[in-house]
C-alpha cells in the first residue's frame, strides 16, 4: 500500500461524536472549530497516538519514540524545527495533512527572554508538549466534506490503516469510567483585595513609564474527579469557539474554548488576529446591541487594541518580508456567548529564508496577553501574579510538514493536572483603566469555565 494517502469519509456535522471514540487514547488531540454553533470556524482536525513526542520542562526537552527517549538541552523550537524537516510541497488543499500538534505554554517564553523567577511553579506540566501525527482526520464544515489522511512516516499507520479507516468511519460512544464532577469549592489565587493591590502596582509602573499596558490575570482552581472529556463537551456546549481544542497528554488535559487566532501560515501568507477590548453581553437584545456599539466606539479600548496591533506588526517583521506587514482590518466587533470583543487582523508575507517556526518564535508569547512593551510587561506580570501561567496564555495548534501552521491564544482555557482543574481570567490594564471595571470584565471572560466548576459542585451537594 503506497503512501501518502487521502480517503474521503462520510461528512458528519458532529465531529465531537466521531472524536469521542479516541478521546481516551494516548495523546489524543482535537482542534475544534465549534461548528455549527460558533458560526465562524471551518475545519475540525483530530488524531491520536503520535509516533514521536517532544516535552520541554525548563532547560530539558525529552524526545520520545516507541523505542525510547532522549534528552536535550537545545532550544526546544530548534528541536521542533529539526524534526519537522524541510518544508514539503503541499499534496492537497487540506489545511493539515500531518505534522506536529500540541501546546506551547506561556512559560516557554523563558527560553527566549531573560525573565525573573518569582512566580511559583505549582502545576507540574511541560512548558511545551507536542506530538508528531502521521494520520489525521480533517472535517471541512464549509464544503461539508471529511477526509482521513496518512503520511506513511510511521510504520504503524501503514500496518493499521484499515483499522484506522474503520474506527473513524464508524464512531462509537465511549463510556467514561467515572463521570466528571467537581468535589471542592473554587479558590482564587488573587481575591478582590489582592487583585486591587496588583492593579495599583501596574498603574504605578505605567505612571513611571515602565510600560504602556500589562495583562493582569487571576487563577481559579478546584478539585475534580472523573473524565476530562465530559467537561470539554460541556465547555463546548456553553461556549463554542472557532479556535477551541482538547488535548489529552501524560502531563495533563487541556480544554480550550479560545476565540482568538494567534498565528496562521499557509504558503507564504501569515496572519494574526489579536483580541483586545471586551464588553459583557446582556439582555434584552437592545441593551446587548448598545454594549457592542459602546465597545466599537470606545477610544480607550480601541487604543489598547491598536497598541497590540503595533506590537504584533513589529514581531511579524522579524521573520516576514520587509514592507509586507499590513493591517487588514482594525477593531472589528465579534460576539460570543458571554462577551463582545474588538478584533483586528494583521497580514504579512513570510521571508524567503524563514521557517514557519521562526514566525512562532518571533511572536511568542502573543502580545495580546502580555502587554507592551512585551518583555517589560512579562517582567511585571512575573512580579505580580502568584503562580506561573503554564499552558494558559500560551498557544495551541498545528505545524505541518508542508510549513502550514494555525495556532490559538490559549485563553478561555481549563487545564486538568492530576485531580485539580484550573481556569484563568485576565485583561489589559492601561493608564485610564478602572479597577472595578477591569475586575468585572475578567470575571465575564471566565464565566463559562466557572459555570462548569459550579455545576459540578451543585450536583455534588444536590
Amino acid at each position: 500500500m503506497s503512501f501518502p494517502r487521502v480517503v474521503e469519509l462520510e461528512y458528519q456535522p458532529d465531529t465531537i461524536r466521531r472524536f469521542r471514540t479516541f478521546s481516551a487514547q494516548p495523546w489524543s488531540v482535537l482542534l475544534d472549530s465549534g461548528r455549527p454553533a460558533s458560526g465562524r470556524g471551518r475545519y475540525d482536525i483530530f488524531s491520536a497516538c503520535p509516533y514521536l513526542t517532544l516535552e520541554t520542562r525548563g532547560e530539558v526537552t525529552e524526545i520520545a519514540t516507541r523505542s525510547g527517549s532522549e534528552f536535550f538541552r537545545d532550544d526546544p523550537l530548534a528541536l521542533l524545527r529539526d524534526r519537522l524537516g524541510g518544508r514539503t510541497a503541499p499534496r492537497n488543499d487540506l489545511p493539515f495533512s500531518g505534522g506536529a500538534i500540541g501546546y506551547f505554554g506561556y512559560d516557554l517564553g523563558r527560553r527566549f527572554e531573560r525573565l525573573p523567577r518569582l512566580a511559583h511553579r505549582d502545576i507540574d506540566m511541560p512548558d511545551m508538549a507536542v506530538g508528531f501525527y502521521d494520520w489525521v482526520v480533517v472535517v471541512d464544515h464549509q464544503r461539508r466534506l471529511a477526509w482521513l489522511t496518512g503520511e506513511g512516516r510511521d510504520e504503524r499507520t501503514c500496518d493499521l490503516w484499515s483499522d484506522i479507516i474503520e474506527q473513524v468511519s464508524t464512531p462509537r460512544d465511549a463510556e467514561a469510567e467515572e463521570p466528571f464532577r467537581v468535589v471542592s469549592p473554587i479558590v482564587s489565587n488573587l481575591d478582590r483585595e489582592a487583585y486591587g493591590d496588583a492593579f495599583e502596582r501596574v498603574k504605578e509602573h505605567i505612571r513611571l513609564g515602565d510600560c504602556y499596558q500589562v495583562n493582569l490575570t487571576q487563577r481559579f482552581s478546584a478539585e475534580v474527579r472523573g473524565d476530562s472529556w465530559q467537561a470539554y463537551e460541556r465547555l463546548r456546549d456553553l461556549n463554542p469557539a472557532p479556535f477551541a481544542a482538547y488535548l489529552s497528554t501524560p502531563g495533563g488535559d487541556v480544554l480550550s474554548s479560545s476565540p482568538e487566532r494567534f498565528l496562521r501560515v499557509r504558503g507564504a501568507r501569515v496572519e494574526t488576529r489579536p483580541i483586545k477590548g471586551t464588553r459583557a453581553r446582556a439582555l434584552p437584545a437592545q441593551r446587548d446591541l448598545e454594549l457592542a456599539e459602546e465597545l466599537r466606539n470606545s477610544s480607550k479600548d480601541r487604543a489598547e487594541n491598536i497598541m497590540i496591533v503595533d506590537l504584533l506588526r513589529n514581531d511579524l517583521g522579524k521573520s516576514c518580508a520587509p514592507g509586507s506587514v499590513v493591517v487588514d482590518s482594525i477593531c472589528d466587533i465579534e460576539s460570543y456567548a458571554n462577551v463582545h470583543h474588538l478584533v483586528s487582523t494583521v497580514r504579512a508575507t513570510l521571508a524567503p529564508d524563514a521557517h514557519v517556526v521562526d514566525v512562532l518564535r518571533g511572536c511568542f508569547p502573543g502580545g495580546s496577553i502580555t502587554g507592551a512593551p512585551k518583555v517589560r510587561a512579562m517582567e511585571i506580570i512575573e512580579s505580580l501574579e502568584p503562580h506561573r501561567r503554564g499552558v494558559y496564555c500560551g498557544s495551541i495548534g498545528y505545524i505541518g510538514f508542508d510549513g502550514s501552521m494555525d495556532t490559538n491564544i490559549a485563553i478561555r482555557t481549563l487545564v486538568r493536572h492530576r485531580n485539580l482543574l484550573y481556569a484563568w481570567a485576565g485583561g489589559g490594564i492601561v493608564a485610564d483603566s478602572d479597577v472595578e471595571s477591569e475586575y468585572q470584565e475578567s470575571l465575564a471572560k471566565v464565566q463559562t469555565q466557572l459555570e462548569i466548576m459550579k455545576r459540578g459542585i451543585e450536583r455534588r451537594t444536590a
